[in-house]
């Protein structure tokens, strides 16, 4: 049910069509900005003194922690200045950092790099969110994010492919080169298209005290908390897959030039997911399909561990199958646990989706960087990792719900 009515600023504004993909690319900055890197990492590896083949991984890992770190900021600034101006902000400041990123010329400089670039784009990531808030409220907002995430997942699919092919014709600086040039024609098209969803009347004072008050409130909420570290966690299982990702196509299974192809089709039962939840969360509810998914997400995680170490480890094709299942319903998960612990907030909901987004991140970041750092030459870290975090997850929202699972006596 839409809470919002647009101002005659924005009536000549997007379509829904042409406001679900503006949206989808303010939040696929993200996903270009570690899934078009994996086919790099190794070569970063050999340019510069990482010590440490697991090192490479830090290139995705600085860039998540300043996403995380950078998610505080912003959602209090765009309560109070609106969501536009500091949007156009944070993608102007991406696009610098991304050309810091091009022109570095030590390790370090472009771990400090990946670190601005990440505080830079937490800024299109939480503005995206507040303002489906702002329109949006319940089972309507996950709908539509649902269409954002359906748009917004071929990114990852096609991600690797995109950084490959920058490979072929130069090397990894081109890669950052093109992600400058991106966010820069997200800004022009924000800027000419997209209205001010946060009137000024709506608008809250910014001091310490009201943003220890919102903080506050987000903390003591049940279900926006609960669902903030069942999110984080769960996460924590993506990060560690993206973190491993290449390690494990390429050393285990030797895939070789098939990378990119193999990552893209396990990210493509994301893109399923997120179609069917589209289709299927109205009618059913959130918490039936969120809860049923992440029941199914653990149980694959515990047979995948199962067939390791009673039949051995699981031929290649095998391995992306039991992936894409569990990635298939990681996709019903991440959009209804986002809606549930932002449903209750909406009068703060840039404040609330600031909070929300820094736990979850850093939460993942944290999980899937341990993960990655015990990566042995074989997929069992990576797949303990997921059931762990799978029955992690499952705990803390039954304990949320009080132990009453699928929607039971919510109605959704």
């Amino acid at each position: 049910m839409s809470i919002f009515r647009p101002t005659a600023a924005m009536r000549s504004a997007p379509g829904f069509p042409e406001f679900v993909a503006m949206i989808a690319s303010m939040m696929a900055l993200t996903a270009l900005s570690i899934d078009v890197m994996l086919p790099a990492l190794p070569q970063i590896e050999s340019e510069f003194d990482v010590g440490g083949a697991n090192n490479q991984q830090l290139v995705v890992t600085l860039y998540v922690l300043g996403f995380a770190a950078g998610q505080l900021f912003y959602g209090p600034l765009s309560d109070r200045f609106g969501r536009k101006p500091v949007l156009l902000g944070g993608l102007l400041l991406y696009a610098a950092a991304s050309v810091m990123c091009m022109l570095a010329h030590t390790f370090e400089l472009l771990l400090a790099a990946r670190f601005l670039q990440g505080i830079a784009n937490a800024s299109p990531r939480i503005i995206a969110i507040a303002v489906v808030r702002d329109i949006y409220g319940g089972r309507r907002m996950a709908e539509v994010m649902s269409f954002v995430m359906m748009v917004f997942i071929i990114v990852p699919v096609i991600a690797p492919s995109i950084g490959g092919a920058f490979l072929m014709i130069g090397s990894w600086h081109l890669i950052f080169g093109a992600l400058a040039v991106i966010s820069l024609a997200v800004l022009v098209w924000t800027t000419l298209r997209l209205g001010e969803t946060r009137p000024p009347e709506s608008r809250e004072p910014l001091s310490v005290a009201w943003l220890v008050k919102a903080f506050g409130e987000t903390l003591s909420n049940r279900q926006t908390l609960g669902y903030t570290l069942a999110i984080g966690t769960i996460f924590g299982s993506m990060m560690s897959y993206i973190n491993s990702a290449q390690q494990v196509f390429m050393e285990v299974y030797g895939a070789g030039a098939w990378f990119p192809v193999l990552f893209g089709a396990v990210a493509g039962a994301l893109a399923v997911a997120s179609f069917v939840n589209s289709r299927l969360v109205v009618r059913v509810g959130m918490r039936r399909l969120s809860h049923a998914a992440l029941v199914g997400f653990t149980a694959t995680a515990i047979v995948h561990l199962a067939v390791y170490f009673l039949l051995g480890p699981p031929s290649l094709w095998l391995f992306v199958i039991l992936m894409a299942i569990g990635l298939f319903c990681f996709g019903f998960v991440m959009p209804n646990f986002n809606a549930l612990a932002m449903e209750p907030m909406g009068h703060i909901a840039g404040t609330a989706s600031s909070f929300v987004g820094a736990v979850m991140t850093g939460l993942a970041a944290a999980l899937g960087w341990y993960v990655g750092q015990h990566y042995d030459g074989t997929i069992v870290p990576l797949v303990t990792g997921f059931a762990a975090f799978g029955i992690a997850s499952l705990a803390i929202v039954a304990f949320t719900e009080r132990g009453r699972l699928f929607g039971v006596g919510s109605g959704q």
